[in-house]
């Protein structure tokens, strides 16, 4: 069985941790790097009921996508709720390893999976890596859709290929569009609409669409039509990665010999938990197509 610190080694080439972003904290939180590793569990977050996870799969490592402590912390204490992950972590010896924007931009990357969770046929990335030579890396990814699809059609298949939330997809824009390229963003996206519109994709698939981007996005300009936009919830847009990433693991477990288990948690962890469809006092008229 290898030990923490060589699997670390084989994750930091998977996904670097100096390509992340400035204000990101990716790498190791908690871990003894000479304890061995027979269980490897991928999340996208570090919560508490993946802690519990974790330990009920007897896993040695827990890797997930986003950061347990993004903005740094003063103290552990188990009386705050990520201190408590912490203290679960440690006691029942588990480390944690975090990739994030280093996930992003890698190639395969977070926005590559939800591609192919969608089978969608990607051309490149959306905002390339200026420092890969191959052009390859990046932010995002430009697609192609398999056979055109209406945006109704396209929002439709998005919710029943993504895994099932509280939210599903909101689309905005002529529901009888014909979509045929679509970029596609895991996570939050709605600081790539420049990047978006300069690609001249028929529609742009993210997370966490706020209000005044979203509607500003769609505004007509000149002769160029916006992109529609379909609006998923961030976990479901980064969970595919998690299967992606075991599945990167698992070939360098294979190369080495090591006989590694990787699963990938499937507890939704997407803070929202309901919907309810709206019942309108009046009809509003959209103009960007019929209600629906």
């Amino acid at each position: 069985m290898p030990v923490l610190s060589e699997v670390l080694t084989a994750l930091d080439a998977l996904w670097p941790p100096e390509r992340a972003e400035g204000w990101d904290a990716v790498g190791t939180v908690c871990g003894d790097p000479d304890a061995e590793v027979r269980r490897v569990l991928f999340a996208v977050d570090p919560v508490q009921e993946i802690a519990d996870e974790a330990v009920r799969l007897g896993a040695d490592l827990l890797v997930t996508h986003h950061p347990l402590y993004l903005r740094g912390t003063t103290t552990v204490a188990a009386s705050t709720f990520k201190g408590k992950v912490v203290h679960t972590l440690i006691k029942h010896d588990i480390a944690l390893h975090v990739a994030h924007t280093n996930a992003d931009t890698a190639d395969p990357g977070v926005s590559d999976a939800l591609a192919g969770a969608l089978d969608l046929r990607v051309l490149g990335p959306l905002v390339p890596d200026p420092s890969d030579p191959a052009g390859r890396r990046g932010l995002g990814r430009i697609c192609e859709l398999t056979h055109p699809m209406t945006l109704a059609e396209f929002a439709s298949y998005a919710a029943a290929h993504l895994p099932a939330t509280a939210q599903g997809i909101r689309a905005a824009g002529d529901p009888d569009r014909e979509i045929r390229t679509v970029a596609v963003s895991g996570g939050s996206g709605d600081s790539l609409f420049d990047d978006v519109r300069a690609a001249g994709v028929d529609a742009f698939l993210t997370a966490d669409l706020r209000h005044h981007p979203a509607s500003e996005a769609t505004q007509t300009t000149g002769r160029t039509s916006p992109p529609a936009l379909l609006d998923a919830a961030h976990w479901a847009t980064e969970w595919p990665w998690c299967e992606q990433a075991a599945a990167q693991l698992d070939a360098v477990s294979d190369r080495h010999d090591w006989g590694l288990r990787t699963h990938v948690s499937r507890t939704v962890t997407d803070p929202w938990t309901a919907h309810a469809a709206s019942t309108p006092i009046f009809t509003p008229t959209h103009t960007t197509g019929a209600p629906r």
